[in-house]
C-alpha cells in the first residue's frame, strides 16, 4: 500500500521532489514523533458534532475555547490515558463565511507531539517541507505550535497531502512517558 502511494505522490511530482524525498528518507531526523496529540474535526453547526461526541459517546468538554481571530468556537474532549491522551477538538467556525473555514474539510487537521519542536521546524524546511504562515506560536492548548501547509509549492514541495498537520511541542511528562 505504501509503495502504490509512493508512486502515484512521485508521478504527480517534479524532479525536486524526488530529489528531496530521497534526501529525507535517508538522513537522520534530530527529532521524535511521540504521538497523535489531537484530531480536529469541523462541522457547520454544533450539533451533529454535540450529538455523537458528547451524546453516543459519552464524552464531556474539558474546555471550551472561542479564539476570534481563528474564527473558531472549540468543545475540547478527551481519550485516553495521561500523559497520552487524545484531543478530539470540536470546532465551529464563529462566521461560516469568513476564513479561515475551520469546518472545510470536516477534517481540519492532525496533531502530533514533537520532542522538539524548532528543531523539527529547522529540520523540515531543510527537507522542503511547507509550513503555513503564522511559524511557531502558542496554540489553543498552551503548547508552542505549528502547522505544515496541505499542499507543498515550488519552493518546498513536501505538503500534507491534502491535510493540515499541526506540530505540537510536547510538555516534559510526554517526552519522559516516551522514553519509558
Amino acid at each position: 500500500m505504501f509503495a502504490s502511494k509512493l508512486s502515484n505522490i512521485l508521478a504527480r511530482n517534479s524532479r525536486s521532489t524526488l530529489r528531496v524525498l530521497s534526501t529525507t528518507t535517508t538522513s537522520a531526523r534530530p527529532f521524535r514523533v511521540l504521538g497523535v496529540q489531537q484530531i480536529a474535526i469541523g462541522c457547520a453547526e454544533k450539533t451533529p458534532l454535540e450529538a455523537l461526541w458528547k451524546g453516543v459517546f459519552g464524552l464531556e468538554a474539558s474546555a471550551t475555547k472561542k479564539i476570534e481571530s481563528e474564527n473558531v468556537e472549540e468543545d475540547i474532549v478527551k481519550l485516553g490515558l495521561s500523559p497520552f491522551e487524545v484531543e478530539i477538538d470540536l470546532m465551529r467556525p464563529i462566521d461560516p463565511e469568513k476564513s479561515p473555514k475551520v469546518h472545510v474539510p470536516p477534517l481540519n487537521h492532525v496533531g502530533l507531539w514533537i520532542d522538539d519542536l524548532e528543531v523539527a521546524v529547522e529540520w523540515m524546511e531543510s527537507q522542503g517541507v511547507r509550513f503555513t504562515p503564522g511559524g511557531i506560536r502558542k496554540g489553543a492548548a498552551g503548547h508552542n505550535v505549528t502547522f505544515i501547509h496541505p499542499k507543498g509549492n515550488e519552493k518546498a514541495p513536501i505538503g500534507g497531502a491534502g491535510v493540515l498537520i499541526e506540530l505540537v511541542q510536547a510538555p516534559p511528562e510526554v517526552i519522559e512517558a516516551f522514553k519509558e
